[in-house]
């Protein structure tokens, strides 16, 4: 029997834009998620797919969509709250599994914690499969390979330009502020440390600007080490906050210390929960329509010199996103999966398959 994709959360504003991307890429996913009502109307517009109730709170619904070699696509969020049972459903049943989730700690946990258990299931874990981190790992991947001499260092950058208005859907927000206090971390000095998001800027040229980035937590930092041995420090940015970058930078501090209080998470999460609550659910078509995504690498030697640098330029994150977990789900389903625990896109694709699905996701070099 051939493997079956199951979209998890698929009537959710980025799981219903998956199923559509899914569909055009010719795929019949299983759509499953908590609302049967909303499940049959999403599946009956694609086609008269196939359909599953399941439900995070009850991990053995989740568990139950699963056979061996299936691939599990989960949209559910937030992920540091919600999406531990897929991950654990995927490795109990040798699945595929991708996710798009962009929370720094859900991420390093799905990598130090679950990939172990995943290699010994023999499941291959692909997590944060969208906007957030497969443009900087394509493109970090790229400089180095490029790079003029031995790199020390290599830095991502993200910018987005085009938006006015609510450019974020709430799934998004509430994921954003449900990690405010939560520790992040960085690869410094050839180790993955704990550092506070926002704790460090960087300044890069993208789409002909000049941006100021605020560190973040990326898996960048988790898998391009091992691209190159002489690589000991990686940065992954986001230059998304325009006027407010240096504040928010100077600020970074003071929440690193909230997060230490007691009852710190289960306050972010209230705040969420409450903003979450006044907030759209999801960005209009028009902010979305002229919204473009630039990513810079730049590969550095230990003098300091750019020896590798690349730029990439693509859709809006919503729509990059939904394409790129199709694609991956599409070729993961082909058996195009390459090894087994938790791996960066590059390691499980090969860097040519990668950029060819990032090209059909509109994600190009410029």
């Amino acid at each position: 029997m051939a493997p079956r994709i199951i979209l998890l959360g698929a009537t959710g504003y980025t799981g219903a834009r998956t199923a559509e991307a899914l569909a055009g890429r010719g795929a019949r996913p299983v759509l499953a998620g908590r609302d049967p009502d909303r499940l049959g109307a999403l599946a009956e517009r694609l086609g008269g797919l196939d359909t599953a109730r399941a439900d995070v709170t009850d991990p053995a619904s989740v568990r139950a969509l699963l056979e061996p070699g299936d691939v599990l696509v989960s949209t559910v969020g937030p992920f540091q709250r919600l999406g531990q049972p897929a991950v654990d459903a995927a490795i109990d049943a040798g699945a595929v599994y991708l996710d798009s989730t962009g929370e720094p700690p859900f991420l390093r946990r799905v990598f130090e914690e679950a990939g172990p258990r995943a290699e010994e299931s023999g499941a291959t874990l692909l997590p944060a499969f969208g906007h957030d981190y497969v443009p900087g790992q394509l493109a970090g991947a790229v400089a180095l390979a490029e790079a003029t001499r031995p790199p020390r260092r290599v830095d991502v950058g993200y910018a987005l330009d085009g938006t006015s208005g609510q450019a974020f859907s709430r799934g998004t927000l509430v994921s954003l502020l449900g990690v405010l206090t939560e520790r992040g971390f960085s690869y410094r000095s050839g180790k993955l440390r704990g550092e506070a998001s926002g704790a460090r800027t960087w300044r890069f040229t993208a789409a002909g600007r000049r941006r100021v980035g605020l560190s973040v937590g990326g898996s960048e930092h988790l898998t391009l080490p091992e691209l190159a041995p002489s690589v000991d420090d990686v940065g992954v940015y986001l230059a998304w906050f325009g006027s407010m970058t240096t504040p928010a930078s100077l600020f970074s501090p003071l929440v690193a210390f909230a997060g230490s209080l007691p009852g710190a998470r289960r306050g972010a999460e209230r705040l969420a929960t409450a903003v979450g609550r006044r907030v759209a659910a999801e960005p209009s078509e028009a902010t979305l329509a002229q919204a473009r995504t630039s990513v810079v690498a730049e590969a550095r030697d230990r003098a300091g010199a750019v020896v590798g640098r690349v730029e990439l330029a693509g859709p809006e994150p919503y729509a990059m996103t939904a394409d790129l977990l199709a694609w991956g789900a599409t070729t993961a389903a082909a058996g195009g999966v390459q090894g087994t625990g938790a791996l960066g896109p590059v390691a499980a694709f090969g860097l040519e398959e990668l950029a060819a699905g990032a090209a059909s996701a509109g994600l190009r070099r410029v």
